[in-house]
């Protein structure tokens, strides 16, 4: 695999602004950028959580009368309700400038070496919605094949704006992760080390981001993780970072959004389907934690992965018979 993994164009020009530093190091510099992009979310989303709270009159008719387990309950569902998920989706856009901000002062990179090409960005775009719904789709189909899981309807919690609010709200959240994983780490690693190495540790990583998910286990760890190998080997392909920004962001509207499924764990109430799912059947619908916590989606992810290195290594095979009539020998 490796000898298929060249170094895309954004590596050549990250290599170029700033030497990179010891693996070690710079594992320690990408926990210090999480952290503030996590505090900078908190920061963002505080004064809008104190100001829904006390909106709510359960919450304040718990806390005048002293009822302290009451009034947990009423901010747990107050934090966990659609309208606050959806401002804490829009939240982590703060994630995507604190990155660049981070990127451009202190590594001196330029929005190109993060994978943001001007060149057909839409297209690339546009392909990524499309594939992402796809791709999930296709491990719904496996789970409804094996009688994992059952489509109903939405039982009237769909309602278009709020749907529409989750959709820009994802753009924003899917889009930020791929630059803290790929456009930033993924590169930031390549700089001194092989783009396998990069690919591994930045896919490891984004699986540890989600480890304080709720029914976070084994397998979804490893689902995680794969998502990390072929969201890493799309952005090497594309060499941009638009089509895998959308595929992720479309891969977690679609499973929350479309077909009522958790989403790593958490769940929302504006759904175009309900999903019952079927009890002993968790190995692949995920249980708690979802669809990303079962078979079906390793599956999908193993086929996505191996179709992304066969198109690889057939260009690289065609690059070579194009050098081989032309004359030019690679050295």
């Amino acid at each position: 695999m490796e000898s298929m993994l060249k170094p895309p164009k954004a590596v050549l020009l990250a290599r170029e602004s700033q030497k990179g530093m010891h693996w070690a190091l710079e594992i320690l510099v990408f926990i210090a950028v999480f952290l503030v992009c996590t505090i900078g979310e908190v920061m963002l989303s505080l004064p809008f959580q104190t100001f829904f709270l006390m909106q709510d009159s359960n919450y304040l008719d718990a806390i005048a009368s002293g009822d302290v387990k009451r009034a947990e309950e009423a901010a747990y569902l107050a934090v966990n309700s659609d309208l606050f998920t959806i401002f804490s989706l829009f939240a982590t856009g703060i994630m995507i400038f604190l990155v660049l901000l981070f990127c451009r002062l202190f590594q001196k990179r330029r929005l190109s070496t993060l994978g943001f090409e001007k060149e057909r960005c839409g297209l690339s775009y546009v392909k990524g919605i499309f594939i992402g719904f796809l791709m999930f789709s296709a491990a719904v189909g496996i789970c409804m094949l094996t009688g994992s899981i059952k489509l109903s309807g939405s039982g009237g919690s769909f309602v278009l704006s709020s749907f529409l609010l989750f959709a820009a709200g994802y753009m924003v959240q899917g889009m930020a992760e791929e630059v803290l994983c790929r456009g930033y780490f993924m590169v930031s690693f390549g700089r001194r080390y092989s783009m396998g190495a990069a690919v591994f540790i930045n896919a490891a990583a984004f699986a540890a981001l989600h480890l304080l998910n709720p029914g976070i286990g084994l397998l979804p760890i490893l689902n995680l993780f794969l998502f990390g190998i072929f969201a890493s080997v799309c952005f090497i392909k594309t060499e941009n970072i638009w089509l895998i920004g959308a595929l992720h962001s479309v891969w977690n509207l679609v499973q929350g959004n479309v077909y009522g499924i958790k989403v790593s764990g958490m769940e929302t109430s504006c759904t175009v389907f309900s999903a019952s799912l079927t009890g002993g059947r968790e190995i692949f619908h995920g249980g708690s934690f979802g669809l990303e916590g079962g078979l079906a989606v390793t599956i999908v992810l193993l086929a996505g992965i191996a179709v992304l290195l066969f198109q690889l290594n057939k260009n690289k095979k065609d690059l070579a018979v194009e050098n081989y009539e032309t004359g030019i020998t690679e050295h």
